[in-house]
C-alpha cells in the first residue's frame, strides 16, 4: 500500500509546523545526538534505523528531549505489554480473523492541511466479537510500518470511526485495563500527532463508549473528538474524494484498502519477528525499573464498561 507523501507548498507548510530544520545536515546531526544518547542507555536496544528516527524527530517537533522520552517508552512498552508486540504475523489464524472482520487502513491521500486519515470500521454487526488484543496489535503493527514509510512527514493523523455495526456485545471484552495499556502505547510510545477523531454512523451506545474511553485520553485529544449525525458533516473536515467508495470517495473500497495493508503487513513479517527481542531490559535500567503499577496505575479501581 503506497502512501502519497506531501510535496511542494504542502510539504513546506508541514515542515514549518513540525519545526523541521531547513538544512538536512541539521537533521543528521540530531539523529547522531539521539544515537549517542541511545549508546549510553544500557537498558535500551540500539537498532532504531534512521528512517524511524526521522519520524520520531518530526513527531516530536525536533525536541530531542521529547524524542528520548518517546523512544524510552517505545521500547519499555514492548517489555511491559508483550501481548501487543509478539506473534505479529498476519498469516496467523487469530490475526487473519481480525483483518477479515475489521477494516483499519490508513488512506493513501492527504487532507488539505497535510494529515493522514485512518479508517476504522467493522464489517458486520452479527459477527462474533473479534479478539481485542489481536485488534490492538494490528493497529500498532500499522503504526510501526508507518514509522518507516511516512518518509517525508505528515502534519498529523485524523481517525474516522464508523460505528454503524457497533453493538454492546462487541465492546464487552474491552476491559479498562486493556484500553488503558493500549492508549498509553499510542499516546506515549509513538510519535503520533492526533489532530481529530470523527465518529460517524452513530448509535445509542456511542456516547457510552466515548465517555468510557475519555478518561484515558489526554485532555487536548478529548477536545478533538467530533460526533457526526450524517456523512455530510464529515466532508467539512475530510474531503469526500479521498475517502473510500463506501463513503462517496475515490480511494477504492475499504476491503481493497484493507487487503493492501494486510499484504504490506505481511512484507514486514520477518522484521516483526526480529523486533520481538528489541525491548527494554528493566534489570539494566539506571535507577529503579519501571513497573506495571508505575506505567499503568493498575490499582483495581477502574470502571468496567457496561452497556445496556
Amino acid at each position: 500500500m503506497s502512501l502519497i507523501q506531501p510535496s511542494g507548498d504542502l510539504s513546506a507548510k508541514i515542515k514549518e509546523e513540525l519545526r523541521e530544520p531547513a538544512n538536512p545536515a541539521d537533521i543528521e546531526r540530531d539523529i547522531g545526538i539521539i544515537r549517542e544518547w541511545l549508546s549510553k542507555q544500557p537498558h535500551l536496544p540500539k537498532d532504531m534505523d534512521d528512517a524511524r528516527l526521522r519520524t520520531f524527530l518530526r513527531g516530536c517537533k525536533f525536541s530531542l528531549e521529547r524524542v528520548k522520552q518517546k523512544l524510552d517508552m517505545y521500547y519499555t512498552m514492548r517489555n511491559a505489554v508483550p501481548e501487543f508486540f509478539t506473534e505479529r504475523d498476519v498469516s496467523r489464524a487469530e490475526m487473519a480473523e481480525v483483518l477479515n472482520v475489521i477494516h483499519m487502513p490508513p488512506l493513501p491521500g492527504l487532507t488539505p492541511n497535510g494529515c493522514r486519515v485512518v479508517m476504522l470500521r467493522g464489517t458486520d454487526k452479527d459477527i462474533a466479537t473479534p479478539n481485542v488484543v489481536e485488534s490492538m496489535k494490528a493497529t500498532l503493527m500499522i503504526g510501526d510500518i508507518r514509522l518507516a514509510e511516512e518518509s517525508v512527514g505528515v502534519a498529523g493523523d485524523v481517525y474516522v470511526l464508523d460505528a454503524s455495526v457497533a453493538t454492546p456485545t462487541h465492546f464487552a471484552k474491552f476491559t479498562p485495563a486493556l484500553v488503558k495499556k493500549f492508549l498509553i502505547c499510542v499516546q506515549e510510545a509513538y510519535p503520533v500527532k492526533l489532530k481529530e477523531v470523527h465518529v460517524i454512523n452513530v448509535s445509542p451506545i456511542v456516547d457510552t463508549i466515548v465517555n468510557f474511553v475519555k478518561p484515558f485520553l489526554k485532555e487536548k485529544i478529548r477536545e478533538r473528538i467530533h460526533i457526526h449525525s450524517n456523512i455530510e458533516d464529515l466532508y467539512k473536515y475530510v474531503p469526500k474524494a479521498m475517502l473510500p467508495s463506501e463513503y462517496g470517495g475515490d480511494a477504492g473500497s475499504c476491503k481493497e484498502l484493507n487487503d493492501a495493508w494486510r499484504a504490506k503487513m505481511g512484507e514486514y513479517t520477518a522484521w516483526f519477528k526480529e523486533q520481538e527481542a528489541s525491548k527494554a531490559n528493566e534489570s539494566l535500567r539506571p535507577g529503579a525499573p519501571k513497573t506495571a503499577d508505575e506505567l499503568f496505575g493498575m490499582d483495581g479501581t477502574f470502571r468496567q464498561l457496561t452497556i445496556d
